[in-house]
């Protein structure tokens, strides 16, 4: 019953204020570390000391909170800010309005949503770009922490949420052995989720393209998702420089976006709501 309270309070109201938002502040505790972490294993421990700070009072929260009647409640509320479906609708909606009247715009409000520079890309490329983030982030933002705290309650989502914060800020290769485990846990943790994503969007019919199309991007996760949407809508997805996802296939249009967009919002929804049904109870 939480998780799908959590879902509804997302579809109605979006996203808490940041003063109260947990992401933002594992995002403060990660830039308070960073300049004190020299090598891979002071970023070890830093990143290990910020696991348990945002962890374990999750988990002591699931174990104090579940066993009340009205416990779900609380934990719908609590785990509502480690997920985000609705903002990442508005945000690649906003990318693709703006791109109909003002490109410096649409790759101002892009530079939001993506690491990549932005101001030298073309429509085509902001187009692009803000769809391979809309498949990303279905993965990333809505189905993995939604699978973890199935799995493993509140603390399972935190740690989700935390160490994909953390592959966001400390990930980076320029940032080298400082950055490994931020990276290194990220990619473990979103194997399965990746993955799963990718045969859900991806047509059964494709799948085998999906297996040789996804391996195509640097990142060993991120991939599945976003080759599973360029196939999907038989369009080109690229990153200029680094790879491209169904390459003979067309530039993504106006009508490519809407269509993802649709996409996404009821399979994140849906997945979820089968997962809250699954789940059925406190959890």
């Amino acid at each position: 019953m939480s998780l799908i309270l959590s879902l509804l309070l997302d579809a109605l109201l979006g996203e808490p204020p940041s003063r109260i938002h947990p992401v933002v502040l594992m995002g403060r505790y990660l830039a308070w570390a960073w300049p004190r972490v020299r090598g891979f294993w002071s970023g070890a421990f830093f990143w290990g000391l910020g696991a348990f700070l945002f962890t374990f009072p999750a988990l002591l929260l699931d174990l104090l909170l579940r066993p009340l009647a009205w416990g779900w409640v609380a934990l719908g509320l609590l785990l509502k800010p480690l997920f985000s479906l609705r903002m990442l609708l508005e945000e690649v909606r906003g990318v693709e309005a703006a791109l109909g009247e003002d490109l410096e715009e649409a790759r101002a409000r892009l530079s939001r949503i993506v690491s990549r520079p932005t101001k030298d890309l073309s429509p085509e490329e902001v187009r692009e770009a803000a769809l391979e983030s809309l498949a990303e982030n279905l993965s990333d933002s809505l189905l993995a922490p939604l699978l973890y705290y199935t799995l493993f309650g509140l603390a399972g989502a935190a740690l989700y949420r935390y160490a994909n914060t953390a592959d966001a800020m400390w990930g980076y290769p320029q940032h080298g052995p400082r950055g490994t485990v931020a990276a290194r846990a990220d990619d473990l943790l979103n194997l399965l989720p990746s993955r799963i994503a990718g045969l859900l969007v991806c047509p059964p019919r494709l799948w085998p393209r999906l297996l040789t199309e996804a391996p195509k991007t640097p990142s060993p996760n991120a991939g599945f998702p976003m080759a599973a949407l360029a196939l999907r809508l038989g369009v080109r997805l690229r990153k200029r420089g680094a790879y491209a996802l169904n390459e003979e296939a067309p530039s993504p249009t106006h009508e490519s976006t809407r269509k993802a967009l649709f996409l996404v919002a009821t399979l994140g929804y849906g997945v979820g709501l089968v997962l809250g049904f699954l789940t059925w109870g406190p959890r």
